[in-house]
């Protein structure tokens, strides 16, 4: 039996096997408000419900370890006392991951990630409109449990408006479809737990800043080739590929010259979108970016 005195290991090194260890964990994608009204966006799976009267829900925004700062979520917390806390499903676990990036103070990651906010009807801070489930809470407690880097924050939320999307509901019962709601929850690295079928990998956001959805080109997010998570892994790169990279991919790929030539750019959106599904997203943002006469 391998034994560890959390005492005598690195912070972080200790974390990777909690995360490890303990899992999976639900994801609490928690949106708040700065002083200035800009809207946050950030994913937590320190997260989970606790009592349901009154409805509690309590999430851990940690102190970093590499540097022992806080979050954005947890100084607008402590601001404004106010959060949605929305549940985070298949369909958007790539955006959920990428607004996990540490953007500047009073960045929208909304925006970055590529979601629609959604007005709240009791609170002010925004709705995730493509997440299934959205709780709408008032901060009732935060707990600092330290002072050090890893130190979790305790905020303890009273769920003020549940809302629910009506195409996950099983109809006639009123209840929720475990099927069709297709949750997803964290393990330890870049693993991630999805409900109804099992184990798949999310790379994690780059410690660099992604680019984001925001910059990716309009004809390729309206081309309706791409879903959220597509549109999530274009966006978690850092720089977008040169024209001479791209000249040299497409030189040495008869594949893409001859979609190249077909002058038809719905087969090179399929092509990139194939590439995709493969993880292969430098790949495919340099199909994006061919030109005929490359």
């Amino acid at each position: 039996m391998f034994s560890i005195d959390p005492k005598e290991m690195p912070t972080a090194k200790f974390q990777g096997y909690l995360q490890g260890a303990v899992g999976p964990r639900p994801i609490a994608f928690a949106s708040t408000l700065d002083r200035n009204g800009v809207p946050n966006l950030s994913p937590f799976s320190f997260f989970n419900a606790f009592s349901s009267n009154p409805p509690i829900l309590v999430f851990s925004p940690a102190r970093r370890v590499r540097d022992n700062t806080v979050k954005h979520t947890l100084i607008n917390a402590e601001l404004n006392r106010e959060v949605v806390i929305n549940v985070v499903n298949y369909d958007i676990v790539q955006q959920a991951s990428l607004s996990s990036t540490e953007y500047a103070d009073g960045v929208n990651e909304f925006e970055k990630a590529g979601l629609t906010m959604l007005p709240s009807d009791i609170v002010k801070p925004y709705r995730v409109k493509e997440s299934p489930v959205q709780f709408e809470c008032k901060v009732l407690n935060i707990v600092n449990l330290g002072t050090e880097g890893g130190a979790g924050n305790l905020i303890i939320c009273e769920v003020l408006k549940m809302h629910i999307n009506e195409d996950i509901m099983t109809p006639g019962q009123g209840g929720i479809d475990q099927y069709k709601i297709d949750l997803v929850a964290r393990m330890g690295g870049n693993w991630y737990s999805r409900a109804n079928a099992g184990l798949f990998e999310v790379e994690k956001p780059l410690t660099t800043l992604g680019i984001g959805v925001d910059a990716i080109p309009d004809y390729v997010i309206h081309s309706g080739v791409f879903n959220g998570n597509d549109l999530g892994k274009l966006g978690n790169v850092e720089t977008l590929p040169t024209d001479e990279e791209v000249a040299i991919f497409v030189k040495g790929s008869f594949e893409t010259k001859a979609v190249l030539s077909a002058d038809d750019e719905g087969k090179k959106f399929r092509m990139a979108k194939e590439l995709l599904d493969n993880n292969e997203v430098a790949q495919a943002w340099k199909v994006l970016l061919a030109k005929k006469d490359f």
